[in-house]
């Protein structure tokens, strides 16, 4: 009897043994599936889109999640080229992440390119970046009220640029806020610019009176004193700008978070996306994902696989609506 329970612990060890065994392979082999990723940016360098690929890469590197990350910029398209590449070449990118963001939905519904996200496999959103409305540092303008003001005496007159084409979404963030301020916002002197760095030249140039952009792309800038951030479209205050009121504290109703997200390529293996997926979860938890975090003034918004996808079906929704009623679809 004794024999026969010391066989059936060591038999219990031993399944114990190979089953925990298996967890770690299984788990090394996950790991081993994201060695190292090809960040796929659809835009130039410099821009939200860059700096997020290259500061998810910074992380999951300094953390050794990964082993390495190399990047592309490829622009064209409004970001169609680069959706349009990672289809065509489904097959040779599996190891290739493309990062996106609201401009993703934005142009797809005014057919700037054909595809939408549906056509690609959604793996994370992971970041919000607030918009800001920014002008020179010895602007008049202390804040968006200000700006409302000087709008509503001359429209024309007061024009706000932003680093993409009209009816995207450096334009339909100060269209949604002087809509909500009691303005018509179709009357919006919107200057389009072909990036963020040339709509801030335009503006330093003093070719717009103030600039739609995104609240990271704006950071560097105004802690070097070249301009002053006047609203902010977070439901609170920013920690990265803390002096910066938000729109509704000047008492405009209206908010806005710009997320960041990554991509693949379609029909990627259920088991590669889960992969990508993990690393990116583990990521929230490194103290290098945090110093990039905050160096960027983000906020951490991860919706990952189904709830990526229900966050993006509302959010097209809710920014078909808008420019609907603005006139832009």
């Amino acid at each position: 009897m004794k024999n026969f329970k010391q066989t059936l612990l060591s038999a219990g060890i031993a399944v114990c043994t190979v089953m925990g065994m298996s967890a770690v392979q299984a788990e090394d082999k996950m790991e081993k599936m994201v060695d190292s990723i090809h960040f796929l940016i659809p835009g130039g360098a410099g821009g939200g889109w860059d700096g997020t690929a290259r500061g998810t890469g910074e992380a999951l590197t300094k953390a050794g999640l990964i082993g390495s990350a190399t990047y592309e910029n490829m622009s064209g398209g409004g970001g169609g080229l680069a959706i349009g590449y990672l289809i065509e070449n489904a097959d040779s990118n599996h190891n290739t992440l493309m990062v996106n963001s609201t401009p993703i939905v934005i142009r797809s519904l005014t057919k700037v390119f054909p595809q939408n996200f549906r056509d690609l496999t959604l793996v994370a959103g992971t970041i919000g970046d607030y918009a800001a409305i920014v002008v020179k540092n010895d602007s008049p303008l202390q804040n968006f009220n200000d700006f409302v003001a000087a709008f509503e005496k001359d429209p024309k007159g007061t024009p706000m640029g932003g680093g993409s084409a009209p009816g995207s979404m450096d334009h339909l963030v100060p269209a949604m806020a002087l809509q909500a301020a009691g303005q018509d916002p179709t009357t919006l002197n919107y200057v389009a610019y072909d990036a963020g760095g040339e709509a801030m030249a335009g503006l330093l140039a003093g070719e717009v009176a103030a600039l739609s952009t995104g609240l990271s792309e704006a950071l560097a800038l105004a802690e070097a004193g070249e301009v002053r951030i006047i609203a902010v479209t977070a439901d609170e205050r920013v920690p990265a700008a803390k002096d910066v009121q938000t729109l509704k504290e000047q008492g405009i109703d209206a908010t806005f978070v710009n997320w960041r997200g990554f991509f693949a390529a379609p029909g990627l293996p259920a088991e590669k996306v889960k992969a990508y997926q993990d690393v990116i979860a583990k990521m929230y938890d490194t103290e290098a994902w945090e110093e990039v975090r905050a160096r960027n003034g983000w906020v951490n918004i991860h919706n990952s696989g189904d709830d990526f996808l229900k966050f993006l079906e509302k959010q097209e929704e809710t920014i078909g609506d808008l420019m609907k009623k603005l006139g832009f679809l």
